[in-house]
């Protein structure tokens, strides 16, 4: 009896070490092919794989490995692959995430599953407010910051009448309303909205309604090729040419990029990185575009920031332990090429934002100078607080 049961604890503990070989894993799932391959995609995986690289490309003493899949933006698919990546493929932890309906699926499975994910490429402020879990975290922005920035700052400069083009999502919604209340706290007011669909090729007859409003600002609460859809079909319709400004709500590098300047030049934007703001963005940006030919947006340079954060994070802790993780992804300082910030106690970085305008073609001085610098906005400001952000977790 005595035989039988060694050889069955050895048999156990054969069976366990290849699990305890697999080493660390971590899983990047975004739309690759679709409205926001550009925006995220392949390219946050290559950011996700630099920050490996960087960080030695091993923690705990075993190899760090990076598996990837396109969620194609549908909440079921990119469930049923992270569930698949927990369950069966032993993933740690699972960034990017854009798109806020499947982030916010993707959050409610890491909690029920008890895993990290930290979210980049998606915006919604619920992620941390009545949607937040103790494994879930957001990155690089989200609606709430965008508001402040570019809501804010063109409420203030005169635009006090805003038309929303709204995506017709999580995203979109979350966008709208943060914005409207930042709009409204600085004394201007919405006077309307309509919802389109993701990944529409024809703005038309949205276009029409917010020509119609007359507000001074027509707000377009959507994201990738959406917003440079939107804002070519808004030129066409003299849109601009006849006094109302186009405010891109989302928009990173890579949407300015796709547009041109041409097409792009005097819009006022907020992001949270830009590759030419110092020394260590611009080292970041310069590696990032020897790798890929292109600089990264906030999203690609959050990804990077977002893993290595992870990393740094296990290696604290000394175990994968999710619950160990989390709690010192919360004590640690983020302090690398995207940004200095902190984690608050609902899972949301905070760091410092940044309102932008678009250059004319004639400012651009050298390829990717696309920016002026109009206001840096303090992180304590850009995002709410953890108490007044509606987090249970801080009740």
């Amino acid at each position: 009896m005595k035989s039988a049961l060694l050889a069955a604890a050895a048999s156990a503990v054969l069976l366990a070490a290849p699990a305890a070989a697999q080493g660390v894993k971590i899983g990047i799932l975004n739309d690759q092919s679709g409205v926001y391959a550009d925006y995220g995609g392949k390219w946050s995986v290559e950011a996700a794989r630099m920050a490996i690289e960087d960080f030695g490309g091993e923690v705990l003493g075993q190899k760090i490995e990076l598996v990837t899949a396109d969620h194609q933006n549908k909440p079921d698919l990119a469930t049923s692959i992270a569930r698949r990546w927990y369950d069966v493929e032993n993933v740690d932890m699972i960034t990017e995430l854009t798109t806020s309906s499947v982030a916010l699926a993707i959050h409610e499975l890491s909690k029920e599953k008890k895993k990290i994910d930290i979210v980049v490429g998606a915006a919604t402020s619920r992620l941390t407010g009545d949607a937040c879990q103790p494994y879930g975290f957001h990155w690089a922005y989200d609606t709430r910051a965008l508001g402040v920035g570019t809501g804010g700052a063109l409420t203030k400069a005169g635009g006090d009448s805003w038309f929303f083009l709204t995506a017709d999502y999580a995203f979109g919604y979350a966008l709208e309303k943060d914005t409207s209340e930042i709009v409204t706290a600085n004394g201007g007011k919405v006077v309307g909205s309509v919802r389109v669909p993701l990944n529409s090729s024809d703005f038309s007859s949205f276009l029409l309604q917010a020509q119609s409003s007359k507000a001074k600002i027509v707000g377009l609460a959507n994201a990738g090729l959406d917003t440079t859809n939107s804002i070519k079909q808004a030129s066409e319709f003299g849109i601009v040419a006849s006094g109302q400004k186009l405010a891109g709500l989302l928009m990173t590098l890579a949407e300015v990029n796709g547009l041109g300047l041409q097409a792009a030049q005097g819009l006022v934007l907020t992001e949270g990185y830009y590759w030419d703001l110092n020394d260590r963005t611009r080292n970041l940006g310069e590696r990032f575009l020897k790798r890929t030919g292109r600089m990264p947006s906030m999203i690609h340079a959050g990804t990077y920031s977002a893993t290595l954060s992870y990393l740094k994070a296990v290696k604290a802790a000394g175990t994968k332990d999710p619950d160990a993780v989390a709690k010192k992804l919360k004590e640690l300082p983020v302090d690398d090429d995207f940004a200095k910030g902190k984690v608050l106690e609902n899972g949301r970085m905070v760091h410092d934002m940044y309102l932008f305008e678009v250059k004319k073609p004639s400012e651009s001085k050298k390829p990717w100078d696309y920016y002026k610098l109009l206001a840096t906005v303090p992180g304590d400001k850009a995002f709410f607080t953890a108490k007044d952000s509606g987090c249970p977790l801080t009740k």
